[in-house]
């Protein structure tokens, strides 16, 4: 079961470091408005999928509220049907859906899950409700 926050569901971008810190940065900003996962992740730590509506406290690499996003969109699809409006808002800077996919293989491979093209990947969409720690939801 992921970390619960006042309740919320936590959302930690990607490995913590410099990684993580540049990601709440993109959403902090209103750069990213999506991120990718594995479905499988969600079986393997007994999670639901996100539903719209829901909202999720950001965290940093102690699981300090950096922030909270409120869920617009989820959709699972295949790893190889990921579409390029998506994988834009990711806000990561990939010049193509080529560009994505390869970033985002590595890195799976690098955390231990290699990702196939059949993989089954759960894309999110949120948007920045609250920025800044202190939990204050915004509307």
């Amino acid at each position: 079961m992921w970390p619960r926050i006042g309740g919320l569901r936590t959302l930690d971008l990607g490995t913590p470091g410099k990684m993580r810190a540049r990601l709440n940065t993109l959403v902090r900003n209103g750069v990213k408005t999506a991120t990718a996962g594995l479905l499988d992740e969600y079986a393997d730590e007994g999670e639901e999928l996100e539903r719209v509506g829901e909202r999720l406290a950001l965290v940093d690499d102690h699981d300090t509220l950096v922030g909270v996003v409120e869920v617009t969109g989820v959709e699972v699809v295949r790893f190889a049907d990921v579409p390029w409006d998506f994988a834009r808002s990711e806000g990561e800077g990939d010049r193509s859906i080529e560009e994505w996919r390869a970033g985002h293989a590595a890195y799976w491979a690098r955390v231990g899950t290699p990702v196939t093209d059949d993989s089954r990947i759960v894309c999110v969409r949120f948007r920045l409700v609250s920025a800044g720690d202190g939990g204050v939801l915004g509307t």
